[in-house]
């Protein structure tokens, strides 16, 4: 994919790693980058055109994909994390809340968008995913199921448009150096090295990015993910529950 005179749109584009994928294709010579925010005030870089967009409002990512008819790259970047565990909790809107945006949303966007691409000689879908769309903790269960939905997706959309020259391309990193991740205190990448390592992906025709060791060894684990991670988790996760407990 020609990165350098290209078109490119990226959703949730306002702060941490949408604005960093924004700014690296800038730097990368891109002649236009759209940056889709639900508030466009938030969007603070001067190289880059707002774009009204929240992707859980399905009616309005068709609108946009109506406006941006010359788009060549879609980066689907939004997404949310409510820490929502698969038992506990009142309810199911913050499970409902993740799907929505990190998997009904890149959906959305893809659907609307692959025709765009199509028009325009194929261009390039880059999905943002995670580690945990290949292993999955209780503290985060639903996120991870809704990375990993959206993983099984890229696969398929890549499948699909294949013919029309549209390059998919599935992006996973562990924690990243953003504000979703400030409470954590393991090992993070920053954000401006995802972007670089996706703008390299993109001049090369690749298809998956696996940025960091955490990605990378979690996707190699998988054939032996039952002996080899979840053992582990499970020690972890008991471990805790037993502090927790005596704390109360």
């Amino acid at each position: 994919m020609q990165v350098e005179g290209a078109v490119a749109l990226v959703t949730g584009a306002n702060r941490g790693l949408g604005k960093a994928f924004a700014r690296a294709l800038v730097e990368a010579g891109a002649a236009k980058v759209y940056a889709g925010a639900r508030d466009v005030a938030t969007v603070t870089d001067p190289d880059v055109i707002p774009v009204q967009l929240d992707v859980t409002d399905h009616a309005r990512v068709d609108e946009l994909a109506r406006e941006l008819g010359d788009v060549t790259i879609v980066i689907n970047n939004a997404g949310v994390a409510y820490g929502a565990q698969a038992v506990g909790g009142d309810d199911l809107d913050a499970h409902r809340g993740e799907l929505e945006v990190n998997y009904f949303g890149t959906l959305a966007v893809a659907r609307a968008f692959a025709p765009v691409l199509k028009r325009n000689g194929g261009g390039a879908l880059v999905n943002m995913l995670s580690a945990l769309s290949f292993v999955s903790f209780p503290q985060f269960g639903n996120y991870s199921a809704s990375k990993a939905a959206a993983w099984s997706l890229t696969n398929a959309l890549r499948t699909q448009l294949r013919a029309q020259g549209t390059q998919v391309v599935a992006v996973h990193a562990g924690f990243i150096d953003t504000d979703m991740a400030a409470s954590v205190t393991s090992a993070k990448i920053a954000p401006e090295e995802v972007a670089r390592q996706t703008v390299e992906a993109l001049r090369t025709g690749a298809e998956e990015v696996l940025a960091d060791d955490t990605s990378k060894n979690a996707k190699a684990a998988l054939p032996n993910d039952l002996t080899h991670i979840y053992p582990n988790i499970q020690k972890d996760y008991d471990a805790a529950t037993a502090a927790t407990a005596t704390a109360s």
